[in-house]
């Protein structure tokens, strides 16, 4: 599902990043930085997706030759409102790329355009998002591939899973939230008794695996995802286990279970060299870099 246009890894000219205060967006110039790939992270003070002029802007900015890797937006997209917002900001997009066409284009998606079901999620599969957030992902995604297809732009979309790492700003349900809890001394309480499995992927290979897009200019599809899925018990009890203290308490289930697990093929082919931080290690160093 994945193509590379660069058959061995070769640094751009320049990466700009939009997004720069993201989560996402910080740690891939952090790796960039580290490479030595000459990159311009954009962040709302410079350009604001969102203004009118915003694509005019934009294209103001941008050279034939850079890599622009699109990661700003409203997440998690709850509403209309939001929804519009990241429209908004991806229409800013389009219309700067139109005028001004790049080397490469990198989306950054997310894996809430698949449905949660009991099969085996992989690219192949048709979206189906179940929740505003994941249908304005896949809006964003339909507008990109349209627009870039006409700009002939190469375009690749990225779908993370689950994201775990010391700087989370969005303390969602999970290990980011576990993690303060536990080391406040809180008793962490799971939907039911957090059996639901996901595959949750440290943000430093976020980032290492857009690097690896960028450099070798691949176009199409790919979850990033570890192929091993665990419950949010099994994170929670790690999480008390780590910071040495806090709890963990179920409740009356009010939800079906449902799991998450995916099939990594593609991923495998496109970077066979490429290897995930083991979780419980990944988890550690985030309790890690907090207290340094």
């Amino acid at each position: 599902m994945l193509e590379h246009l660069n058959t061995d890894p070769t640094a751009p000219n320049r990466v700009v990043i939009l997004g720069r205060e993201g989560f996402v967006a910080s740690t891939l110039a952090a790796t960039l930085e580290a490479a030595g790939i000459n990159h311009l992270a954009l962040g709302h003070a410079e350009l604001d997706l969102t203004a009118p002029a915003a694509g005019e802007q934009l294209a103001a900015a941008l050279e034939e030759t850079d890599t622009l890797v699109f990661v700003s937006a409203i997440a998690p997209s709850r509403d209309a409102a939001a929804m519009a917002t990241n429209m908004r900001m991806v229409d800013s997009v389009v219309q700067a790329v139109s005028t001004r066409s790049v080397n490469h284009l990198v989306n950054i998606s997310s894996d809430a355009i698949y449905e949660d079901a009991a099969h085996l999620v992989h690219e192949g599969l048709a979206p189906a998002p179940g929740s505003p957030h994941g249908a304005m992902h896949l809006a964003r995604e339909i507008l990109l591939t349209g627009a870039m297809k006409g700009a002939g732009v190469p375009l690749a979309h990225l779908r993370p899973s689950l994201l775990y790492g010391a700087a989370d700003p969005h303390n969602g349900y999970g290990p980011n939230r576990y993690r303060r809890q536990a080391q406040a001394g809180e008793t962490i309480t799971l939907f039911g008794e957090g059996e639901e499995k996901r595959d949750h992927v440290a943000i430093e290979d976020v980032a290492a695996l857009i690097s690896q897009v960028i450099q070798h200019r691949s176009t199409g599809i790919l979850n990033v995802a570890t192929g091993t899925s665990r419950s949010f018990r099994e994170c929670a009890e790690l999480a008390v286990e780590i910071a040495g203290k806090g709890g963990v308490s179920g409740t009356p289930r009010q939800n079906p279970i449902t799991h998450r697990h995916f099939d990594v093929t593609a991923r495998l082919k496109a970077f066979p060299a490429f290897s995930f931080i083991d979780f419980d290690e990944g988890f550690r160093k985030s309790f890690n870099r907090v207290d340094s």
